[in-house]
């Protein structure tokens, strides 16, 4: 079931709240692949409501970035989303969202949204934070559900529900991949043959700095380089940024002694992919 206002899904939940029903919450930007659906799966054996938002948030993009051509495909989601166990899809308009004189943003500060992708995308963060914090407030939710893959985003909204003392449980899963190791990713048809041949790098070279540090090494600068050279093996590859922090604070650390986040952001062609792997003792 498709719902297109506010007032509409917050009367279908009402119903089911007063039922005593618990809600579960999958956000997501749209053109689904198996990585949503295994969040929505996820949701569905947590609670007896599952709500999907789809919505490509504008405030997150820049403007020379993809969002007129970011892909949209709401027939194909409702399917999708559907099939694995979605009551509603959420599919407001920006106006919707964002009406005339819309002026209030919610932004979480400091390194956690400087480091990584907010180094190249200083507005991103601040639109994610604004529109999950608008969907937490219209769904109210008990559980959102959120990948791994967008692991600096899951940090930030970890951080933006515990200041701002938000009664949710933030369930972050593990990233689905194809079966050749590359994260799922709706951006991943923007790839030519030749790109999406090459792509699977991300995640072997991280693999590969999770073996090395299985086997002794911490020290952020030489996971960094081993990760780097396995990277640019690639001859498409173009390195963004690779780094090693702290997780979930995203702290600068020089050694790898408790839970950290291996990430890295890659250009292909036009196509930037992101991939991370979670390093820990």
């Amino acid at each position: 079931m498709i719902i297109t206002t506010i007032k509409e899904l917050r009367d279908y939940l009402d119903t089911h709240r007063q039922a005593g029903k618990t809600i579960g919450l999958v956000p997501t930007m749209g053109f689904l692949h198996e990585g949503h659906l295994s969040l929505i799966r996820r949701a569905k054996a947590g609670n007896d409501i599952v709500v999907v938002s789809d919505f490509v948030n504008p405030t997150q993009f820049a403007p020379n970035e993809d969002f007129e051509s970011y892909p949209r495909n709401i027939e194909r989601d409702e399917r999708l989303a559907t099939g694995a166990g979605a009551h509603a899809i959420f599919y407001p308009s920006a106006e919707e969202m964002y009406p005339h004189g819309s002026s209030t943003f919610v932004e979480v500060t400091g390194d956690i949204t400087r480091v990584l992708c907010g180094a190249s995308r200083p507005t991103h963060f601040k639109g994610v934070t604004t529109v999950v914090a608008m969907l937490f407030n219209i769904v109210q939710p008990q559980k959102a559900y959120f990948g791994q893959k967008d692991a600096q985003q899951a940090a930030v909204l970890m951080k933006m529900v515990t200041d701002l003392h938000m009664d949710i449980d933030l369930v972050v899963c593990p990233i689905v991949r194809e079966k050749d190791g590359l994260a799922m990713s709706s951006r991943n048809t923007y790839l030519s043959a030749a790109e999406r041949a090459q792509a699977p790098i991300l995640n072997r070279a991280l693999r590969e700095g999770k073996a090395a540090f299985e086997k002794g090494e911490n020290s952020v600068e030489e996971l960094i380089q081993l990760i780097t050279g396995k990277i640019n093996e690639a001859p498409l590859a173009d390195i963004d940024y690779v780094s090693i922090y702290a997780f979930p604070s995203l702290e600068t650390i020089e050694t790898v002694e408790e839970k950290a986040l291996a990430a890295v952001a890659v250009r292909f062609g036009k196509t930037r992919l992101i991939d991370n792997i979670i390093l820990e003792k």
